[in-house]
């Protein structure tokens, strides 16, 4: 079992950066994909970013230049650094885990309860 916890919650204005924490808890973390996924208000939940065990990383073209995931297996924890924030960028964003490398929901058993992000422009 993986137990996932988001903080991070912030309103910022546009423009400005932020950094997500995903804590987990469980013995298997190093071995897991984690990933990042965002819902907007009135929109389906949408990949983000994810990171597999040998730190490959896989961005949406949305985020890409922007966001930078990253973990840290010593202290089970994945990141989601967010530069340059949008209004767009305005959504729940979800921590997840996965035994497989992907960026479909479905692959990802294991979800967080979800952080609010809120970009003023």
């Amino acid at each position: 079992q993986l137990q996932l916890v988001e903080s991070g919650e912030k309103l910022v204005q546009a423009g400005a950066s932020l950094r997500l924490s995903c804590a987990a808890s469980g013995r298997t973390f190093s071995s897991k994909t984690l990933g990042w996924f965002r819902r907007a208000p009135g929109k389906e939940r949408e990949f983000v970013a994810a990171i597999s065990w040998t730190r490959r990383t896989y961005y949406a073209d949305s985020v890409k230049g922007r966001f930078a995931i990253s973990r840290d297996n010593d202290k089970n924890m994945a990141y989601l650094e967010m530069n340059g924030l949008k209004a767009d960028d305005t959504a729940v964003y979800y921590c997840a885990a996965a035994d497989q490398f992907g960026i479909r929901e479905g692959q990802y058993n294991y979800w967080g309860q979800g952080t609010q992000v809120t970009v003023s422009s």
